[in-house]
């Protein structure tokens, strides 16, 4: 079986022996290992790629891990790496982000599984079909916007969904919705944060005379558009062209932002420090 186990805890030695010795004695063989100790925090965050041929399920390894994790006090997971991420994407009317995740899970450089998408316009509809995957058109008003999220809750536990992707969902979710499911929802925001928060920043930049525009991916929380920041881009830009070519020159970086964060997400390079992410990309 191949595995990642992701953890964090107080920096001190004998971690990375107690973690190591535990694998050796199940067989193990490490392929691939990160590590950043924060001096800021005093923190300090590790991720392992192994494989265990002989254990035969994720309890078995867990429960050889546990003992390591309560001594120095980790936060750990565990992950089979056989089991495809399960994905529910968010969309309005831009649908760029979109195909471009689409694209990236049909190739499989994206090693995900797309179990729905959800919309408050009905414009993606036939995208969804096309591709096989159950569509939710979900309108949202102020007057239904609770009972709206109360459906994405369900629908977030009936399919088991690891990851919630707004991909250009043009509404804003209730801080509740985004306390609830911290480090389980990814934005693409149209903008090189923190920059020209808000709406319309292709205009704020346009008006400001900027050289460079851009696209930042970051976990939601219930701080508008100042959650961990995953993965960022820039595209050069001047003064000749206008608002709505700063606009399509940003739909190729939003895209790539995105499909780039997913994947650092989905494949547990990402740990949450704070406000703050550790990315072993």
């Amino acid at each position: 079986m191949h595995f990642v186990l992701t953890f964090s805890c107080p920096d001190r030695p004998g971690i990375v022996a107690a973690i190591s010795s535990v694998l050796v004695q199940r067989g193990a063989n490490i392929s691939e290992t990160h590590q950043f100790s924060d001096p800021d925090s005093g923190q300090l965050f590790m991720r392992l790629a192994f494989v265990a041929p002989h254990t035969n399920s994720l309890e078995e390894m867990e429960s050889g891990l546990k003992p390591v994790a309560q001594e120095f006090g980790m936060t750990m997971r565990l992950h089979n790496t056989a089991v495809l991420p399960r994905i529910i994407i968010m969309v309005s009317r831009f649908d760029h982000a979109l195909l471009n995740l689409l694209y990236q899970v049909r190739v499989n450089w994206l090693r995900a599984e797309i179990v729905a998408i959800v919309s408050n316009h009905q414009d993606s509809a036939q995208t969804a079909a096309h591709a096989g995957i159950p569509y939710h058109y979900w309108p949202v008003t102020k007057d239904n916007k609770a009972e709206q999220e109360d459906k994405l809750r369900a629908l977030v536990q009936d399919t088991g969904a690891d990851l919630v992707v707004l991909a250009r969902y043009m509404q804003v979710l209730s801080d509740a919705l985004s306390t609830e499911l911290r480090g389980r929802i990814i934005n693409i925001h149209h903008s090189f944060l923190p920059s020209f928060k808000g709406a319309r920043p292709y205009h704020q930049a346009h008006a400001r005379g900027v050289k460079l525009i851009g696209a930042t991916a970051h976990y939601v929380t219930a701080d508008l558009d100042e959650g961990p920041i995953i993965e960022q881009e820039t595209a050069r830009v001047n003064h000749a062209l206008s608002p709505d070519d700063y606009i399509a020159t940003g739909r190729g970086v939003e895209s790539q932002v995105l499909a780039r964060a997913v994947k650092l997400h989905v494949e547990q390079r990402v740990m949450l420090n704070g406000h703050r992410t550790v990315v072993f990309a």
